[in-house]
């Protein structure tokens, strides 16, 4: 049976995104609570050299959106990052989400074997379409959606394995 390259990313990414939603929703009842800044969160990191809970959902949608938008064919939606509010990051969440919804299988599905040209470090990296999705924006969309997750339950949000997983 062959995969189905839209049933493998868009449902998942969306409803990770979801599950991603729904734990902010957790981060501000509880940022509320504890009287935090409103910056705390969004700036709070897992080590000083790692990047920041706002780049890190901003890269997990980025990630999203381009790999369908690229397997699709059609023009990655370009986002400003400028979030700096939990409410702004669920935004952005929000907008990956809306975009990733008009997208159809017939749109990405086929595009196993598509030559890609992704900038890696810099550098031109040519993909096949299913090592591109499979090897390479499945995972980098998961890390960034786990380090989000893992960056607010450090800073004491009260979330779960569920909250992650949330209902598939």
């Amino acid at each position: 049976m062959a995969i189905s390259m839209y049933q493998v990313s868009v449902p998942r990414f969306i409803h990770t995104l979801g599950n991603l939603s729904k734990i902010f929703d957790k981060a501000e009842a509880y940022a509320e609570q504890k009287k935090l800044d409103p910056s705390v969160l969004p700036n709070a990191r897992l080590y000083p050299d790692m990047l920041p809970l706002t780049a890190q959902v901003q890269i997990a949608c980025d990630a999203a959106k381009g790999a369908a938008a690229r397997l699709a064919g059609i023009p990655i939606p370009a986002f400003e990052d400028d979030e700096k509010t939990i409410a702004d990051l669920k935004a952005r969440i929000d907008k990956t989400v809306k975009f990733l919804e008009t997208l159809k299988p017939a749109q990405i599905d086929g595009s196993e074997d598509k030559e890609l040209v992704i900038k890696v470090g810099g550098k031109d990296t040519p993909y096949k379409g299913m090592t591109f999705l499979l090897g390479r924006s499945i995972p980098n969309f998961y890390f960034h959606v786990t380090t989000a997750y893992d960056i607010l339950r450090h800073n004491g949000v009260d979330v779960g394995k569920r909250d992650y997983i949330g209902t598939v």
